[in-house]
């Protein structure tokens, strides 16, 4: 694909002027979304990680707030001061997407907010955390993992009417059982007799973190691949899910994450779903001009496919019946990621106990 550094194209603004395709902004940082939003986004996230960033890049703001947090609630622990400032980054965040909201009946406008990672064995407390985040702001959807205790508390969840983004989720065989659980919820609801009404409900594939993973197994076992090629990974498993919730029938969308490269955007746009990189991913795109063509259903290119499927780990995440439930958790990029989540918890409490027992 050429790129075009001096064109006057707005890629996104191109892509919603033509096709279902939206951007969301994988950032909850205030700044960020607001730029993000110029360019076109209709959704913002938060995870463990954004918010420890976006909490550390403004200390000016969250230094003082964290310190009126501990005087207003004594009793409180780093772990919980810290989890309020991320609810409070994410209503902040929330409230800039309402008009997006309001324009599109609930589709979009959303602001998604990670339950805590330290949850993920939990069924009834990723429920009760996700009930009550939902409640923070109309608009708010909650994220929780795509491992089989999690989708078991996704579709309880959303029966609940909780609006629901799939995490740590990385492959085809994930995002069909977070599609199924959430079919399962919106049957439920409507056996209930409880209103229907427009959750939003989204399922993430981090297509880069996919890559990456089967860049660190390929060199594991010592398995040499034509460069490049692993960077199309995340693309196909993104393409064959979107193609398999078309021909079910599924209510809720795709949503692409963790960008590595701009393939995980370009090549999924005509399609209906969510792109959500980072900004800077998003400022290289609308900067180089990268052209908004309806390509979510031109396939991988054939030979590129051909060696990605010789390799049994892409197998099992491209492949719908790759792995079972039971297996999602000890995928390697779940594992991975899962740490990363975790890690970004420890840090955050870290930060607070600076802030509020700094070394004498």
């Amino acid at each position: 694909m050429t790129l075009v550094t001096d064109a006057p194209a707005r890629p996104f603004a191109q892509a919603a002027e033509r096709f279902p395709t939206v951007l969301w902004n994988d950032s909850a940082d205030p700044e960020e979304l607001r730029r993000s939003i110029a360019l076109g986004a209709v959704g913002a996230t938060c995870n463990p990680v954004i918010a420890l960033t976006a909490i550390r890049n403004h200390p000016d703001v969250w230094t003082p707030r964290l310190q009126e947090l501990a005087a207003e609630h004594p009793t409180w622990g780093e772990s919980e001061l810290g989890w309020q400032a991320v609810r409070e980054l994410s209503i902040e965040a929330a409230r800039q997407l309402e008009p997006a909201f309001a324009a599109s009946g609930g589709r979009d406008g959303r602001l998604s907010i990670q339950t805590d990672p330290r949850l993920h064995r939990d069924v009834d407390a990723l429920v009760a955390q996700a009930v009550e985040f939902s409640q923070l702001a109309e608009n708010i959807i909650v994220k929780i993992p795509a491992t089989a205790t999690g989708i078991a508390a996704m579709e309880e969840a959303a029966f609940r009417g909780v609006s629901i983004n799939a995490t740590l989720s990385f492959t085809v065989p994930q995002a069909v059982a977070v599609g199924e659980a959430l079919e399962r919820a919106l049957d439920r609801r409507g056996e209930a007799g409880l209103p229907e009404r427009e959750f939003g409900h989204v399922v993430t594939i981090m297509g880069g973190r996919l890559d990456d993973w089967l860049k660190a197994w390929t060199a594991k076992n010592r398995i040499l691949t034509t460069p490049g090629s692993l960077d199309w990974a995340g693309v196909a498993a993104l393409k064959k899910a979107h193609a398999v919730f078309r021909e079910r029938g599924f209510r809720s969308r795709i949503l692409s994450a963790a960008f590595r490269n701009h393939l995980q955007w370009s090549e999924l746009v005509g399609g209906d779903l969510v792109v959500s990189p980072p900004f800077d991913w998003q400022h290289r795109i609308d900067a180089n001009g990268i052209p908004a063509e309806d390509r979510i259903s031109e396939p991988v290119p054939a030979e590129i496919l051909d060696e990605l499927t010789s390799l049994s780990e892409f197998r099992r995440a491209h492949d719908v019946d790759g792995m079972r439930p039971d297996e999602f958790a000890d995928f390697g990029a779940a594992r991975n990621t899962l740490r990363q989540f975790l890690d970004a918890d420890a840090q955050l409490d870290a930060l607070v106990r600076d802030i509020l027992v700094p070394a004498a």
